[in-house]
């Protein structure tokens, strides 16, 4: 776009070495005002020195928000009651994040009257899909820079030439220090790709690994946790109510100390390529576990399998950035009604990596009916004999098109 159209942009802002270059290069490049939005979802990290460095940029509208709270409760929960998960594996860590950063990225852009949003995905990756879909779906006539898809600073090198070209303070260009890896954090996940990973071959180093010990150093010796549901969220961990980011923290660091959440995965990008990275969701390994395990007592069967049926094309909107979709939306509406029964306890074994129900309960919406399923005497509760017109009416098909096959031999 003509850099005649763009007077204030609101950029995404880590504080970073990407993000503190782009920021440069727009103002730069289009001559432009720049307001920073920096997220605190939970990566672990300080935020506030974001706020620094951007001032000493000369920029003069900082927002810097606590946005942990609403990251686990409007889009982690949520995503979870729909049991999510892409290509068998992916917890969508990363993929669930964007959708919330894209909201605050256009009011922001509302609220100071900014032509543009500007992000530091490149123009390889799915975040810049993310980012902009939920853009375009909450603000149409949004304007979107993205640099990595003008620029030619396509190296790591490059990079960092051109920050020490304009005095970019960035701290680990101060200590020589180069980042093995691409990582991305926050309340559900931290992701790993780059390095030695970008071998499909090459097994990730211990040292990789920030959140969790691996599972052969984990304690020798089981821990327990109960999780408390009510509409299909954790509402409280071993009889304590806590809020959802609360919860989360709490089982990352549990999950974490027991050797849980690893994860080595190929994965299918929207863009087209195929990618490997490395993730660590203790949290989230345990939260499926146990809301799996919640359904199974008290979801109806056709309910569940459908739920199951859904589930892929639910995680897939999630990958490929259609949180703000109306598919996505009708399929939330859908997932959200049968989770009004899913209510009570689930008591979780974690060992050395492993995540295995130990007990569920539910007093109010329990399906399991221990009269009718018990291998002892039923007192007629279920007659056995209603089995044998049931498996004949099923039968009937088959039995007639294996005769049509003995009449054709």
């Amino acid at each position: 776009m003509s850099s005649s159209d763009v007077n204030k942009v609101v950029l995404a802002y880590s504080g970073g070495l990407d993000t503190s270059i782009i920021l440069k290069w727009l103002k730069d490049t289009y001559n432009c005002e720049v307001v920073t939005f920096t997220a605190d979802i939970g990566q672990g990290e300080e935020v506030e020195p974001a706020r620094v460095k951007a001032e000493a940029m000369g920029i003069k509208e900082i927002y810097i928000e606590d946005l942990r709270e609403e990251f686990a409760r409007d889009y982690v929960f949520p995503m979870f009651r729909a049991n999510a998960i892409y290509e068998g594996e992916y917890l969508l860590g990363t993929s669930i994040a964007r959708p919330l950063i894209a909201k605050r990225l256009v009011e922001i852009a509302t609220e100071t009257g900014a032509d543009a949003i500007s992000h530091g995905a490149t123009g390889k990756g799915n975040d810049q899909v993310r980012f902009e879909l939920g853009a375009y779906a909450l603000k149409p006539e949004v304007k979107v820079i993205a640099p990595w898809r003008e620029w030619d600073l396509l190296s790591r090198e490059k990079l960092m030439a051109y920050a020490s070209e304009h005095g970019i303070e960035v701290d680990f260009a101060k200590q020589g220090k180069k980042s093995p890896y691409s990582m991305d954090a926050n309340l559900l996940h931290i992701s790993y790709e780059g390095g030695i990973l970008e071998d499909p071959w090459a097994e990730p180093e211990e040292a990789m690994w920030r959140w969790s010990v691996s599972p052969e150093n984990a304690p020798d010796q089981p821990t327990y946790v109960e999780l408390s549901f009510e509409k299909g969220d954790i509402v409280a961990i071993d009889g304590d109510r806590l809020s959802p980011a609360a919860v989360m923290e709490k089982l990352n660091k549990i999950g974490g100390d027991n050797g849980i959440g690893r994860d080595d995965i190929v994965e299918n990008r929207y863009v087209g390529m195929k990618s490997r990275g490395c993730y660590e969701t203790p949290a989230g390994t345990i939260m499926l576990k146990a809301h799996r395990a919640m359904e199974s007592l008290t979801l109806d069967r056709e309910a569940a399998h459908l739920k199951d049926e859904l589930m892929p094309r639910y995680a897939k909107l999630v990958y490929n950035g259609y949180w703000w979709s109306p598919e996505r939306e009708m399929l939330q509406a859908a997932i959200d009604q049968t989770q009004q029964v899913v209510n009570g306890d689930v008591r979780l074994k974690l060992y050395k990596g492993n995540v295995s129900v130990a007990g569920r309960r539910s007093e109010t919406d329990s399906l399991f009916d221990e009269s009718i399923a018990t291998f002892e005497d039923d007192a007629g509760a279920y007659n056995q004999a209603d089995a044998e017109g049931f498996i004949k009416l099923n039968a009937l098909r088959l039995k007639v098109a294996a005769q049509r096959k003995t009449r054709k031999n």
